[in-house]
């Protein structure tokens, strides 16, 4: 016992000593108040911050957050038109080529996806990871279950085209607010079918939220109150966690970047990993077309001639309604966060480049204990977050390429809890079952909805299909399950169903 409690006084000697360092001293104010448990919580979640580091961190929040913000930017123009690529706007030869090399690196294993998953369901209003979210589909899927399917797919139809056993691991970046429920959600649920040895979590840095005149604030009176160090803090966290070395271990040279929310988001796209490839690419975004000008999304564009995402708040609006020789917006490349990355590129830039992000700063509202340890809950914004943004990194990128994707087909976030203008579960669940009567229809489907009426327009949402991804990942191989056939919505597409169609054709 007497040992233990000799490290615990030289760990509290080393925290009071980087707390003075960084003038923070109060942190400790209710040590005399604590618990055992408490005390050596405290000082566990101290050890690990730099002296340095942590001087440089509140000091820098404080600048920051005084500093006025970004006006409009002069220099801005639209993405070179070289290194720009369009699903709508190429032909079809062009399009199946880059497919057909993305497939031929995926068969490979050479392809894996990174998740961004450290946020939590605030805005949805949810306290659980927003992977775990059930929007209400017919099957009841999470999003988690929708990926890890796709997943498999991708797998299986690569190993079909190629004949090979190949493998897209799935690099799960959480936070310490969605580690363990993650972990323990894909452990219940067999890791959807996925091998357990492909999928590989890991934690993002927690940093200190600031107040305004650069205290750290306190959470509890033995914990102080910590953020994700937002998605940008995957640069460090492959550094912290070997993940790179676990990629090139594994074979994996490419990789598909993406946010957890984006309920439309495609696996180890091909044609995107295919596309970047082609035009040589270190670093690629997927963008879609801004719906109209002030649509709050960021815009990947140019600045100083170098690629980057403008966000909404930092283009003006004149910019943002400068419009070309077509009638089209100049600055259109709206944001949504899928990128492509090479493993050496992302080598690199956590050697070189991570400690150059400049992080971005968010006023937020955060509950802290006051000096007498009462627990304040405030009305405004109190507090300063420093978030990283995965794409803060693009500026380093030696080819970056940017491909246009349908909306329709590629993107619907859920952002906000139900009864939002937007972004909510209703809306995201409509994507998806518009999407997938889309398929149905295109695969030759005639589709009756519940009154025994033809259904005409995919739009309607009168029609409610879905297909799992374990049948389909983008509207493939329908055809001979559907061709001809009359269909009543809503209609859930399984594998079960799938085998009951083919063999009601086979008699």
């Amino acid at each position: 016992m007497a040992e233990v409690d000799l490290d615990m006084d030289q760990d509290l000697q080393r925290v009071r000593q980087l707390l003075r360092d960084a003038d923070q001293l109060h942190v400790l104010q209710f040590w005399s108040e604590l618990s055992a448990d408490q005390r050596r919580a405290l000082v566990r979640e101290l050890l690990p911050l730099e002296p340095g580091g942590l001087k440089a961190h509140c000091e820098a929040a404080c600048r920051a957050a005084a500093a006025p913000a970004p006006g409009a930017q002069r220099s801005l123009e639209p993405v070179p038109m070289e290194t720009f690529g369009s699903v709508r706007r190429s032909d079809p030869e062009l399009l199946s080529s880059w497919e057909n090399q993305g497939w031929l690196q995926v068969s490979q294993s050479r392809v894996g996806v990174l998740l961004l998953a450290g946020g939590q369901g605030t805005r949805l209003g949810v306290d659980y990871p927003k992977g775990m979210y059930d929007v209400g589909l017919p099957s009841g899927k999470t999003l988690y279950q929708l990926q890890a399917e796709r997943i498999l797919k991708v797998q299986q139809l690569a190993d079909s085209r190629h004949g090979t056993k190949c493998s897209v691991p799935w690099y799960i970046m959480t936070s310490e607010f969605t580690l363990s429920r993650t972990q323990s959600f894909f452990e219940q649920n067999q890791h959807f079918g996925l091998n357990p040895s492909n999928v590989v979590m890991f934690e993002q840095r927690m940093i200190p939220s600031v107040s305004f005149d650069g205290k750290i604030l306190l959470q509890e009176k033995w914990k102080i109150a910590t953020a994700p160090d937002g998605n940008g803090g995957l640069y460090a966290a492959l550094e912290d966690n070997n993940v790179l070395e676990d990629m090139r271990s594994r074979g994996v040279e490419y990789l598909q970047v993406y946010c957890v929310d984006n309920i439309l988001v495609k696996m180890a796209d091909p044609l995107f990993i295919g596309f970047c490839l082609s035009k040589g690419a270190d670093c690629g975004a997927k963008v879609v077309e801004k719906a109209y000008p002030s649509e709050p999304v960021g815009v990947v564009c140019r600045m100083g001639g170098v690629s980057q995402v403008v966000e909404y708040s930092e283009i003006g609006a004149e910019t943002a309604e400068l419009r070309g020789p077509e009638g089209e917006l100049m600055f259109n490349a709206g944001n949504i966060c899928i990128h492509f990355f090479t493993r050496n590129f992302l080598q690199e830039v956590a050697q070189k480049f991570k400690d150059e992000l400049k992080p971005h700063v968010a006023l937020k509202k955060i509950p802290f204990i006051d000096e007498c340890g009462n627990k304040v809950t405030p009305s405004k914004a109190n507090g300063i977050k420093m978030e990283k943004f995965v794409f803060d990194v693009f500026p380093f990128s030696r080819t970056f390429v940017v491909l246009e994707v349908p909306r329709e087909e590629e993107f619907s976030p859920l952002k906000n809890a139900e009864g939002s203008k937007a972004d909510n579960p209703s809306t995201v669940r409509n994507s998806l079952l518009t999407q997938h009567t889309r398929w149905a229809m295109s695969a030759g489907a005639r589709l009756l909805n519940q009154y025994g009426n033809s259904v005409t327009t995919h739009t309607s949402d009168a029609a409610q299909v879905e297909i799992s991804p374990l049948v389909s990942y983008s509207g493939e191989g329908l055809e001979e399950l559907l061709r001809g056939r009359t269909l009543t919505t809503p209609l859930l597409l399984d594998q079960r169903k799938a085998t009951e169609l083919q063999s009601q054709h086979h008699h």
